[in-house]
Order: structure tokens, then sequence, then C-alpha cells
């Protein structure tokens, strides 16, 4: 693992044109400590949320704003079928699919293509194969649709091999000696966790729960955050990540609706999640 330095610009630049970043860096940049990872909501772009991550200086933090993976089509937009100007409005699934049940978009199309991407792509290779980060130096934060990638990442997190993108990586076995071109490694295993999750109005993909069924809970720290009369964050919701995740923490708004925080009784509990996470070591 090579010693941790702060990523730039150019660190990720052999991101696939699919996965678009934003960067925040904290004041100076030399301080800091953690990272953050942000997903919007369904139908918006990275842009908008970079500047909420820059309104909320998180000291020591720096932001990565991660664009949706595919446009939406203009006619959801209410635009015609064959409009080509240019569209801001981004979604993080593999399809779009309707719910039969509700005549609404299925907010569980399946991530497999967002899960490499940002996993194998911009956490494996940039964040810890080339800069040095650990998985427990990254927050995730995530709205709607975004909410919901954000916690199927910390629950596939206990699968996943930070390794496996690296070709010249591999376990040694003991008295085995070490060829050139072969780095000598201490393969990671365990229940892996991130610093912690922020979920607003966003509930956990059951395809993104890992299908081994004597897997132990999620590590990661998870906050969820909903409306009293959420759309898509209820009981049955609540019940799926806390059977997941080990330590789950959920705040319901005064207010009918999710959206995201408007007044300081909203912010704060996000806020003192947060503080309580950068003080903190490994979870």
């Amino acid at each position: 693992m090579p010693p941790t330095r702060i990523p730039q610009q150019e660190d990720f630049s052999s991101l696939p044109p699919s996965l678009q970043i934003s960067l925040h860096h904290p004041s100076p940049p030399e301080s800091t400590t953690a990272i953050l990872l942000l997903f919007h909501g369904l139908g918006d772009t990275n842009t908008p949320f970079l500047s909420f991550a820059s309104q909320l200086a998180l000291p020591g933090v720096l932001a990565i704003s991660i664009r949706g993976i595919s446009p939406l089509p203009p006619s959801l937009l209410g635009l015609p079928s064959d409009f080509d100007g240019e569209l801001n409005n981004f979604h993080w699934g593999d399809d779009l699919t309707i719910d039969g049940r509700t005549g609404e978009l299925d907010m569980d199309p399946g991530y497999e293509k967002v899960t490499g991407l940002v996993m194998d792509k911009l956490v494996g290779e940039v964040l810890i194969g080339r800069c040095g980060w650990e998985t427990s130096d990254v927050l995730l934060f995530g709205f709607g649709q975004g909410g919901g990638v954000a916690l199927g990442l910390g629950s596939l997190l206990r699968t996943w091999n930070s390794e496996k993108e690296d070709a010249k990586v591999r376990e040694v076995k003991e008295g085995e000696e070490v060829k050139e071109g072969v780095i000598e490694t201490k393969k990671e295993k365990g229940n892996k966790a991130f610093k912690g999750i922020v979920s607003i109005g966003g509930a956990l993909p059951p395809s993104m729960i890992p299908s081994i069924s004597a897997r132990e809970k999620a590590k990661t720290p998870v906050l969820v955050l909903h409306g009293s009369k959420s759309e898509y964050v209820g009981e049955d919701e609540v019940d799926l990540i806390e059977r997941e995740f080990e330590n789950v923490k959920v705040v319901e708004w005064k207010r009918p609706d999710d959206g995201m925080p408007r007044s300081r009784e909203e912010v704060l509990p996000m806020m003192e999640f947060f503080a309580e996470r950068l003080k903190s070591g490994f979870p």
C-alpha cells in the first residue's frame, strides 16, 4: 500500500467517461484526514451536491461529488424523444423500469454498474491503490436513490475485495518465493467498513445485499433521515436496514416529505453524526 496522499483531479483521469466526479478540498488541502463521497438523487447531477459539500465545510474532509452513471431519457422529463440538447438529469440504476404495482419508477433496478465503477475503480484503484487511503477513511452521503446506493455499497462492502483489480498484487503464501512483479501483501479479511453513511430518504436496495446466508451485519455506522410520510422510507425499509447494519440511527423529521435539510432541527442530527464519525477511529 503506498503512503497516504491527498487525491488530486489528475488521479481520477483513469476513470471511465461514465463516472464523472468533482472535488472540493478542505482549507488548507493538507488538512485532509477523511473523504466524503456524495450521491445525488434521481434526476439530479453532481454539481449541486458539490455546493452542498462546500457549505457543510466539514473540517479536514475532501468531498467527491459523483454524477449518476446514466442520463434520464428525455421523455421522462417531458421533452420530445428526439431531443438532442444537453441534459443534466442522471440516475444510478442499471436500467429504468416501471414498478407494476405503483406505476412509478422501480427504485431497485439493479446497481451492478455503479458498484463496479465506484468500488473497483474510484475506491479500489484510485483512493486505495493509488493514494493509499482505506475504506475506514471514507464517508458516504446520499439523497433519495443516491442514498440507497450509499447504503447498498456499505452492505456490499462485507464481501468486497479491494485487491481484486490489481493483477500484480496477490497473497503470498508462507514460504513462497516472491518473484519479480509480485507485491507481498496482507490480504484483507474480515468485516470491512466505511467511516459512516448518511442517507436522506433512501432505502437499502435488496439487490445490493450480499447473498451469503451466514453474513454478519455490516459494521459501517448509518444515519437515516426521512420525512414523516416519506414515499420510500417506512417501517419495512427501516427494518431491512437494521437487519443488515449493526449500528443504525433513524431520525424522522416533522415535515412529511424527505427533501434536503431545511432547518437547524433537521441539519443537527446529520452534523452530530459527522462530528462523531470524524473524531473516531476505525468503526
